[in-house]
Formats: C-alpha cells, sequence, structure tokens
C-alpha cells in the first residue's frame, strides 16, 4: 500500500494524481493540495504548497519536469532527502539555484512510495471476514510493510487483537459502522508484493527515503515506521519488480492454491490511466482472486463515490463498497 504512490490523504479523484488534478494548472494544483490535503494534517506542507503556488521561481522549475514530477509529495520529499530537514520556500529556491541538477536527478529517480503500516488497521476486519488461510498479493507494494498485516497488533477503541510478532507495533485505529470487529489477525500462509521500484527495508538509503515521505505535523508516523522497517528486517518480504497489469499473472501463478488468494493495494490506481484500471478490473476478475481495493473515491470511476469523509474507500471485488477509511489508517467506517 505504498504509493507508487501517492502520499496524501485524498486527492485522487477521478483520475488525477495526488496533488495534481488533470486541466489546473502547476499553481492551481499547488493551491488544491494545501486546501484539501494539507489543511489540518499537516500546517508546514499548507503554508509550504501556498507558497510555491505563488513563486515564480519555483512554478518554472516544475514547468520543465515531466507533469507526474510535478506532485508537492514529491517535490517536498525529495528536498527533505537532500537538506535532511522539512524545507520552507527559500530552501526550495536554494535547491533550485545551488543544487539544480541533482535535485532533478532525485526527482527523476524517485517516486512517492510511502508505506503506511497503519493502513493494515483498515484492511483488518475485510481480510478477518474471508476464508482462512489466506495469501497475499499486494500491488504498488513499496517495501512491503503492509504485507505485514498479521505481524502487527491493533487496538480497536480498546479492543486490542495480537500479532505474530510482539515487538512489531501495535496499530490504533478508531471503528465506525457496523465493522466486524477481528476476532484475531488472518493466517497468512504465503505473500508477495509487486511494485515498478520496489524499497527494500534492509536498505538504509531506501529507509531515509521512506521516512522523507512522512508529513511533518503528524505525530507518531515516523517511530511506526522505524518499528514496522524493524519487522520487516525480521520477516523479510519478496516484493519483485514489476508492473501491477503485465507482471500479476506471474505472482498469482506461484501463489499455493489451497488459500484464498487476496490481491489488494491501497493509493496506487491514482498513476495508471483510465484504461489500465479497467484492464487490471478485468484481469483480476478472470483471475477469480478476492480484490480489495483502497482508494481515493472516483479512482474505481464506476462505483457511487459520494463521501464527505475526506478518506478513501474500501471496495471488494470491484463492486462492492465495505467501508470508508482514513488514507493513514487512523479511522475506519464501516457502511
Amino acid at each position: 500500500m505504498g504509493e507508487a504512490e501517492a502520499a496524501g490523504p485524498v486527492g485522487a479523484r477521478a483520475g488525477g494524481m495526488f496533488g495534481l488534478e488533470p486541466g489546473l494548472a502547476t499553481a492551481e494544483n499547488y493551491r488544491r493540495f494545501a486546501r484539501r490535503e494539507a489543511a489540518g494534517r499537516s500546517p508546514a506542507y499548507e503554508s509550504l504548497a501556498l507558497a510555491v503556488a505563488d513563486d515564480g521561481v519555483l512554478l518554472g522549475f516544475l514547468a520543465r519536469l515531466p507533469a507526474e514530477k510535478r506532485q508537492p509529495n514529491l517535490l517536498f520529499a525529495a528536498a527533505r532527502y537532500l537538506l535532511d530537514d522539512v524545507p520552507d520556500v527559500a530552501d526550495l529556491r536554494r535547491l533550485v539555484t545551488d543544487q539544480h541538477d541533482r535535485l532533478v536527478e532525485v526527482l527523476l529517480e524517485r517516486r512517492t512510495q510511502t508505506n503506511e503500516p497503519a493502513r493494515c488497521a483498515t484492511i483488518l476486519p475485510a481480510l478477518w471476514r474471508l476464508p482462512q488461510p489466506l495469501a497475499l498479493i499486494e500491488v504498488g507494494a513499496s517495501a512491503g510493510l503492509t504485507l505485514l498485516v498479521d505481524t502487527y497488533s491493533y487496538d480497536y477503541d480498546g479492543v486490542l487483537v495480537a500479532g505474530t510478532d510482539p515487538q512489531a507495533p501495535t496499530l490504533s485505529c478508531h471503528l465506525g459502522g457496523p465493522a466486524p470487529l477481528p476476532g484475531g489477525v488472518p493466517e497468512v500462509v504465503w505473500r508477495q508484493g509487486i511494485d515498478l521500484n520496489p524499497l527494500n527495508p534492509a536498505n538504509d538509503d531506501d529507509v531515509r527515503w521512506l521516512e522523507c515521505l512522512i508529513w511533518p505535523g503528524e505525530d507518531g508516523r515516523a517511530q511506526r515506521l522505524r518499528e514496522a522497517v524493524a519487522a520487516a528486517r525480521r520477516h523479510p518480504v519478496t516484493v519483485r519488480p514489476g508492473d501491477l497489469l503485465d507482471d500479476l499473472a506471474m505472482v498469482v501463478a506461484d501463489a499455493p492454491r489451497d488459500a484464498t488468494l487476496v490481491v489488494f493495494h491501497t493509493a496506487v490506481l491514482a498513476y495508471v490511466d483510465v484504461e489500465k484500471r479497467a484492464a487490471f478490473a478485468d484481469a483480476l476478475g478472470a483471475m477469480g482472486v478476492t480484490w480489495l481495493s483502497n482508494e481515493a473515491p472516483g479512482v474505481l470511476d464506476w462505483l457511487p463515490t459520494a463521501t464527505d469523509s475526506g478518506g478513501f474507500i474500501l471496495v471488494e471485488d470491484g463492486r462492492t463498497i465495505l467501508a470508508e477509511t482514513d488514507p493513514h489508517g487512523t479511522w475506519l467506517r464501516w457502511r
């Protein structure tokens, strides 16, 4: 659930990438990011995005990048990666002038691959309902942290669910609606991920990039990431380099036949064009797997999207809306 991803909470409405709405100028996309994504979650990024929107030097720099590399999330994370600190607008201007080539290199090489383990808390009730044991495939898996769903422990409004690794983090999530409270973690007998550019939790530089993708002002996320990375080092997961459509059948073929096979993703399909999303849905239907999609409203554009929560929509098999979820896993509102 790694954002080949997007690292923003809301934002990929029908067809746009996170922080980038088709048809809007870059300046307006940054204002939109400030108003609709960073507001109330990261004051530092809210003010920084508004400053970029009014800065001709920075807008000119962004205009020379490929469109998909102009995202606020990516620019701000790249600046943090180079500065080892949260940037302000003056820092961004200095990077553009003093480290121009290195900044461009990072922007072109890296992706917004936020790997928030707390998202496991929002999909756990859906996994708990399925016939056990499970085999899991995550597309857009980043470093594979959300494939360790059975490893973590959970706190649902004081109801504790123990995971298989006592040293792994405990993920807190507020439940709303008639959510099926898990009686335990699922029995996962096999798991693999697919990502265009897998990150390795054993690689310190990859972990530093994941840390740079965490928004300032969101308490607890950095510590949770560190604890999840430690768990991933204790329980290594295979994340294959590949495309979610072209290479999915190869991974499905490796899965055990005596387990319920689940393909899932979070904040991934916003980066895939509409035609490929439809082909992906058709491929999953033909394979007969269970499909859990946790994406922003409008990404599965054949479904109704009415919601005022500012969250994602958890959908089973491309048809059944199960819940609205917080993009970073802090709440779940079952329907």
